[in-house]
């Protein structure tokens, strides 16, 4: 079984390529479809309503429209789910004396399924006066800053996720005992605190970026409570939930123990919380995107649960069970985790082919969008970490029998550790690419 992983490998990075070679083209975020009047045109006078066109639903809420950088009311309309109205107000005789001849709309609107910000702009050309306000001024930017904030917290968040959920199932299929080890409650109560935490920052983060807010605007109110009206929000609310949730399960380990582990009952509770927060993150990522929804969203928590499995279980191992060197412990928990890595990266490869054809949606967006060499630069990195896999594989396969015999030797293990805590380092660069391609639009 083991030689024929390389195999298994190389067959699904070819079935990657077929796919992108194949795939249709993948639809991006929001886009502005059409205007009336149209983008161009040449009116005798300002309308009192431009109406716009989108490439998919939206709420008017999520819309947001300016002229000479002041907010325009925005409505739904009666025209579909996809077109909203904006009215153009009058303006005072001293602002009229200020036209230029043109009006400008700025317009920006946040995607329902993912949160993502476009913007864009929409001119028309006045041939006479009109007492409405004209603009000749640039689309405004996103804070790069509250970005950047955003892009740690999304990876605080997949790295909270993965020790949390990881070592969770490592206890409970490998090593029951450790949940009295110090180091590995450790992990698993610091990964909650900081789960919580991320849960709790990113829709406030995602609600100033989308909005072109300050990182300020993180700690308003009204931050959270805009969000909450969208789907997006909505989810972000069960993602907390489910976090309180894993508090229950998190406290009957700790103080049951390896019984606790051992328990059927607490067995199904854990997994049930698991699949809740594994589903309610990959909920808000762009596997909803595409030709086949459905398909991103099973591929997405397929990847999340084998990156959890991966990474929690290299924490746990690097952590715990190597530090305490006990041959029974070598013996029986490192084959098993060995079996289960191979296991999880097959899931990931194979899950991360669905997700790249069903986003990325093209060969050539592999390699002509900033999106795409993103990605070709996780993919980098993470065929790095399988030749580093690789190799703590044949660790296992000729070194532990010596390892066990000497009882773990430290350095006899000490090869092992260095490996493994590559592999855990190059994951974690992995995550913060995960991080980026998240927070940022597939067709740009």
């Amino acid at each position: 079984m083991r030689r024929r992983t390389p195999s298994l490998l190389a067959l699904l990075l070819t079935a990657l390529a077929a796919l992108l070679f194949a795939a249709p083209p993948a639809s991006a975020h929001t886009e502005l479809k059409s205007s009336a009047p149209k983008e161009g045109a040449r009116l005798p006078h300002t309308p009192a309503t431009v109406r716009l066109t989108f490439s998919e639903p939206v709420e008017p809420a999520d819309v947001h429209i300016k002229a000479a950088g002041t907010p325009l009311a925005v409505s739904r309309g009666d025209h579909g789910n996809d077109t909203i109205e904006v009215t153009v107000p009058k303006i005072s005789a001293q602002e009229q004396s200020k036209d230029r001849g043109g009006l400008t709309l700025v317009w920006q609107v946040l995607d329902m399924e993912d949160g993502h910000l476009t913007s864009g702009t929409l001119s028309f050309r006045l041939t006479a006066k009109a007492g409405h306000p004209a603009e000749a001024a640039a689309v405004p930017e996103p804070s790069e800053t509250v970005h950047s904030a955003w892009v740690a917290v999304r990876w605080a968040g997949y790295l909270s996720l993965a020790l949390f959920v990881g070592g969770l199932a490592f206890l409970a299929l490998l090593w029951p005992q450790g949940a009295w080890d110090r180091r590995t409650r450790r992990v698993l109560t610091l990964s909650w605190a900081a789960g919580l935490a991320a849960s709790l920052l990113a829709p406030g983060l995602q609600g100033a970026y989308g909005t072109m807010g300050t990182l300020g605007a993180v700690f308003r109110a009204g931050t959270y409570t805009d969000l909450l009206s969208t789907e997006v929000g909505v989810v972000a609310a069960c993602r907390v939930l489910m976090w309180v949730l894993a508090a229950i399960a998190l406290a009957a380990l700790l103080q049951g123990g390896d019984r606790a582990a051992r328990s059927p009952g607490w067995r199904v509770g854990a997994l049930a919380v698991a699949l809740g927060l594994l589903r309610t993150t990959s909920m808000t990522g762009h596997n909803s995107e595409g030709t086949h929804p459905g398909w991103g969203a099973v591929a997405d928590l397929v990847h999340l649960l084998g990156v959890s499995l991966w990474l929690g279980g290299l924490a746990v191992l690097l952590l715990g069970v190597l530090p305490r060197r006990r041959p029974d412990e070598l013996s029986a928990v490192v084959t098993g985790y060995s079996t289960l890595a191979g296991v999880s990266v097959a899931a990931i490869v194979a899950a991360g082919a669905v997700l790249t054809w069903q986003v990325v949606g093209s060969f050539d967006a592999l390699f002509h969008t900033g999106y795409g060499r993103l990605l070709l630069v996780k993919l980098a990195v993470l065929a790095a970490v399988l030749l580093i896999a690789q190799r703590s594989r044949g660790w296992v396969r000729t070194r532990l029998d010596i390892a066990v015999l000497l009882r773990g030797d430290r350095a006899t293990v000490r090869p092992f550790v260095h490996s493994v805590a590559a592999e855990t380092g190059l994951v974690l660069v992995v995550l913060a690419a995960t991080s980026l391609l998240v927070t940022s639009a597939p067709g740009r």
